[in-house]
C-alpha cells in the first residue's frame, strides 16, 4: 500500500511541475487514487523473479527488434505478399493480470494486434498467417510464466 502511495504520489508531483501549492488538491487526489486503486487491484503477494524479469525484457528487446526487421522488410518488398488473419489462440497462463500482460506484450512487438481475449482464448491480428503466431504466443506465454513465478495449464 505504502508503494502505491509513493508512486501515485510521484506521479501528482510530476504532473504539479514540482510545485507544492497543488498539494492540498493533490492529497485529497491522492488518497482517492489509493482507495480505488486499492478495490479495482487489490494487494496481492508478489512472486516476481528477478531472474525471470531478465530473461523476458531480453526476449522482448531481441523480439521486438526482429520483429521490426520483418516487419520493414515486408513493408519495403515492391509486391507485399501479405495474407492477414485474425486467430484464436488457446492460452495456457491463468486468468488475470497474466494473460492482460501477455496481450499487451504481444501488442508491442511488430506483425501482431492482440484483439481481445474471451475465455480461454486469445484473438489475435497477425499480418501474414504463415507467421508462426500460436509458437510466438507460447514463447511470450513462457516468459511471463517465469516472470511471474505461475504454473501453466494445459492448452
Amino acid at each position: 500500500m505504502l508503494l502505491r502511495a509513493g508512486v501515485i504520489a510521484t506521479l501528482w508531483w510530476i504532473l504539479a511541475e514540482g510545485s507544492f501549492l497543488a498539494w492540498g488538491v493533490g492529497l485529497a487526489s491522492i488518497v482517492l487514487a489509493l482507495i480505488v486503486s486499492l478495490v479495482l487491484l487489490p494487494p496481492a503477494p508478489s512472486r516476481l523473479s528477478l531472474l525471470g524479469a531478465a530473461s523476458f525484457l531480453g526476449f522482448f528487446l531481441l523480439q521486438s527488434f526482429s520483429g521490426g526487421v520483418q516487419v520493414a522488410r515486408m513493408a519495403l518488398r515492391p509486391r507485399p505478399d501479405l495474407r492477414p488473419a485474425v486467430l484464436d489462440i488457446p492460452l495456457r497462463l491463468p486468468e488475470g493480470g497474466a494473460r492482460i500482460l501477455l496481450a499487451a506484450t504481444l501488442n508491442l512487438l511488430p506483425g501482431t494486434l492482440s484483439a481481445g481475449l474471451e475465455g480461454g482464448h486469445l484473438r489475435m491480428h497477425v499480418l501474414d498467417q504463415r507467421f508462426p503466431a500460436e509458437s510466438a504466443v507460447r514463447a511470450v506465454e513462457t516468459r511471463i510464466a517465469r516472470l511471474l513465478s505461475l504454473s501453466m495449464q494445459a492448452a
